[in-house]
């Protein structure tokens, strides 16, 4: 049958799990994304031509007149040129879903950072590739049934070494299951694909060239060294490429302006300048933000991820500043004690920003000011901020809201006398605007900059008076959430006027905060917060285009910790000291979903 190849192969197998992937990373995949997988076909499709050609060429691989369409370029079937293009398409979809969210910045490292394992491990993956390089040289000068292995170490192991010198203490760094999964899942797969072609006699490799070894079935050794050989090439490749772009985006001392598809030769000029010029200091600092992000956010550390390049680092340093800042706060032992470092915060923002007529400091001056007065774990959040982007009143009214939990008793919480901050609703709002609205504010301003598409003063204007409003929903939900967490820190944030409608007074809550009224107060809480949800969520479409869907995904994320705690069940709600958390499955599908809409 003459289209015994493309039946067996690729339609029955390769295509379909290519479609499969496509649905898949659809609402995901950037055109960073598809640019970087274009990039690896590309060369993946001219490196592997010539390699093919002269084995088809000198008869070591054979295919019967009738399992092939007919067309070839250079001697090599339309078939298996399609297939050097399918491959590395399945390959890349799975190394893109895999490490969707990481980010890579955080892995960048030169020889002083490394430790010394990764420095013996480059070593070692140089001289194991070097080895196998002579190794395939020897084979093919001796001939005879070694040829075809020989052959295939000559070709691959140099464009791994390359890869490997150029990205392997990179590699090394990154999550291991991000690396392996993909070569792994397609290796095993496209065995089998493979042991099925040679069954039906699709092609075959010449005998006398071949070591005459079957892994399992008609599977033989070269072939499963074959398919392991090249989507290992293919997942170096997009490494390098993703080292490549994580340079260009960590470091705008360097590289100042980066178009959204980096030309060939910016990547080129990323992937090879001298890892000793790295900031490593920025580097360190967003390795410390991204697990702040981590530990204290999983919704948002998941939403991060779909945000692109340098608005998603930008971002993770903004919620840093806002954590540690808080930290410093919350966790001062006394009320004094807090109002110190809210004070020593403030003085930072007059430095940054200047203030009584003063210009800003200097970088070195604002430095010198943070070593001095704060402590070391929190160095990086404060001196990373990127506040050249940022408005300055948002950050003020931020450190005017942590006052406002200075104002919860430390002592006497059993006293029916002592006052509670949150009053009436207006209190309420007025605090969920100063720590929430002030953030998603911020935020906003890093998308405007960040955004390749420029907005209208008044359309900006009204942006920002929604993510105001999404703000209150937002904290209304943290705030219904942590009821409980709240209570065992003695703060109670339900307005004391929806506490006295239901006959209950602040040392109630803390006293039984799982009780049934509390719960009737909980949904009300989370009915304000979706009210102001549905009042800013259709404005959000003004957002620009290729920045709305991970803004959406970022509220989304967040909205179903309320969604959560409106199910009458909440079969599907987990907790973690005492607050309810959305399951990793439900929080990707939510993002799924959202950007499959957008």
């Amino acid at each position: 049958m003459a289209y015994d190849y493309a039946l067996v192969r690729h339609l029955k197998y390769t295509i379909p799990l290519a479609g499969l992937l496509t649905f898949i990373l659809r609402p995901l995949v950037t055109k960073l994304d598809l640019y970087k997988t274009l990039i690896l076909i590309l060369v993946a499709f001219f490196a592997t031509l010539p390699w093919d050609s002269y084995l088809i060429r000198h008869g070591i691989w054979t295919y019967p007149p009738g399992a092939i369409a007919g067309p070839r370029l250079f001697a090599v079937p339309a078939e298996e040129l399609f297939f050097f293009v399918i491959q590395t398409y399945i390959t890349s979809m799975l190394y893109i879903l895999m490490n969707k969210p990481v980010l890579h910045a955080q892995f960048l490292t030169n020889r002083d950072d490394s430790p010394p394992k990764v420095r013996w491990l480059g070593t070692l993956g140089r001289v194991l590739l070097i080895g196998c390089i002579a190794a395939g040289i020897s084979l093919v000068a001796k001939g005879g049934e070694g040829t075809y292995l020989g052959l295939l170490l000559v070709w691959a192991c140099p464009f791994a070494l390359l890869t490997w010198t150029l990205s392997g203490s990179f590699l090394v760094r990154l999550p291991s299951v991000g690396i392996a999964a993909p070569i792994i899942v397609s290796t095993v797969y496209l065995w089998i694909v493979d042991e099925l072609a040679l069954r039906r006699g699709t092609w075959a490799i010449q005998s006398g060239t071949k070591l005459g070894w079957c892994l399992w079935g008609d599977l033989e050794l070269e072939e499963a060294i074959f398919f392991l050989l090249t989507n290992t090439l293919i997942v170096f490749g997009l490494v390098a490429f993703d080292r490549a772009s994580a340079v260009l985006f960590t470091f705008p001392e360097q590289f100042p302006i980066v178009p959204v598809i980096p030309p060939p030769r910016l990547l080129l000029k990323a992937l090879l300048a001298d890892p000793r010029s790295y900031n490593m200091i920025r580097v360190k600092g967003i390795r410390e933000a991204v697990e702040t992000l981590r530990r204290k956010s999983r919704s948002f550390y998941l939403a991060s991820s779909v945000f692109p390049g340098r608005l998603r680092i930008d971002l993770i340093l903004l919620y840093s500043f806002c954590r540690v800042a808080d930290d410093l706060v919350d966790e001062s032992r006394t009320e004094s004690d807090a109002l110190v470092w809210i004070k020593k915060l403030t003085n930072y923002l007059d430095l940054v920003y200047g203030s009584d007529g003063k210009s800003p400091s200097l970088t070195h001056t604002l430095n010198d000011f943070v070593e001095e007065n704060f402590p070391k774990t929190t160095w990086s959040a404060l001196e990373l901020l990127p506040t050249e982007l940022l408005p300055n009143r948002p950050l003020y009214e931020l450190l005017e809201g942590f006052r406002v939990d200075l104002h919860f008793p430390r002592t006497d919480l059993k006293e029916r006398a002592v006052q509670f901050p949150i009053k009436d609703e207006a209190d309420l709002e007025l605090y969920a605007h100063r720590v929430a609205s002030t953030v998603g504010e911020l935020c906003l301003w890093l998308v405007f900059h960040h955004s390749t598409t420029k907005l209208t003063s008044d359309r900006e204007s009204t942006l920002v008076l929604a993510a105001q409003t999404m703000g209150h929903a937002l904290q209304y939900v943290n705030i219904a959430r942590d009821i409980l967490v709240d209570a065992e820190m003695g703060r109670v944030y339900l307005p004391i006027t929806w506490l006295n409608e239901e006959n209950l007074t602040p040392q109630d809550v803390l006293g039984d905060p799982r009780q049934a009224k509390v719960e009737k107060l909980r949904q009300r809480l989370l009915d304000q917060a979706f009210k102001e949800y549905r009042r800013s969520r259709g404005k959000m479409n003004m957002l620009p285009p290729e920045l709305r869907g991970p803004l959406i995904v970022a509220v989304e994320s967040y909205m179903e910790i309320g969604r959560v705690l409106r199910e009458k069940t909440n079969i599907s709600s987990k907790t973690r000291k005492g607050c309810a958390t959305v399951p990793r499955w439900r929080r990707i599908w939510v993002a799924w979903k959202t950007l499959l809409a957008e």
